[in-house]
């Protein structure tokens, strides 16, 4: 077995109910990406907002106090207006007591593009009960490009990067968890950096991908 992917473990389940069933324990981070409100045919935009928000709790309770939870969405357009996604996670870390550590937005076009029902960007937030992040490692606040997707809902390989890496330096914690984690882009960058990684994703076609995506050695490009 491939060393990026001894310390990888892949749930072909519901992420909602494995994370129900969670136990928190020390040393776990995790990283979010909630599924859009076109992936629930039988929720009103209400219901789905209400979803959302409860879900992003889940996830910020099963975090280790040590640890951060990250979140990494795009807005979307319904019926002309926008729904902003980092505002109802912000909702819900305020309300469990969780600081805002970093708010990054990532270009998903050139700056200067119009887009049309997507926003031209995507948002990643951190949060934690105890850390505090170390000024003199500070980063940019606009990252000028996701980097490669393995499919199109995919986090791309820069941003998937700068997450692991930021768990690796600004914690304590070792373990990655990835609900909702598609075709496994987090997993393999939390590998290649060095920290284990769990993935969640009730796709059989994408869990099995997610179990043996890698980064490329020169940590440019996916290995598939």
């Amino acid at each position: 077995m491939n060393e990026q992917m001894m310390n990888r473990e892949v749930f072909c389940d519901d992420a909602l109910a494995w994370l129900e069933s969670f136990q928190e324990r020390g040393g776990t981070s995790f990283l979010g990406s909630l599924p859009d409100f076109s992936e629930f045919q039988t929720l009103t935009l209400g219901e789905w907002k209400d979803w959302f928000e409860t879900t992003a709790a889940l996830i910020l309770t099963k975090t280790s106090p040590e640890g951060v939870t990250i979140f990494f969405q795009s807005d979307i357009k319904h019926e002309g207006l926008w729904i902003d996604k980092a505002f109802l996670i912000q909702k819900a870390a305020e309300r469990l007591g969780h600081g805002l550590l970093f708010h990054k937005i990532f270009c998903r076009a050139t700056p200067g593009t119009v887009m049309f029902g997507r926003p031209a960007y995507s948002h990643m937030l951190a949060f934690s009960r105890t850390v505090v992040p170390d000024l003199a490692r500070s980063t940019a606040d606009v990252l000028p490009d996701l980097g490669d997707k393995t499919w199109v809902r995919g986090m791309g390989l820069e941003a998937s990067l700068f997450a692991a890496n930021f768990i690796l330096k600004h914690t304590t914690t070792r373990t990655l968890v990835n609900p909702f984690c598609g075709e496994g882009s987090v997993l393999a960058a939390a590998n290649y950096v060095g920290l284990s990684a769990v993935g969640i994703e009730r796709s059989p076609k994408r869990a099995e991908k997610a179990r043996i995506l890698r980064v490329a050695q020169d940590g440019k490009s996916w290995d598939r």
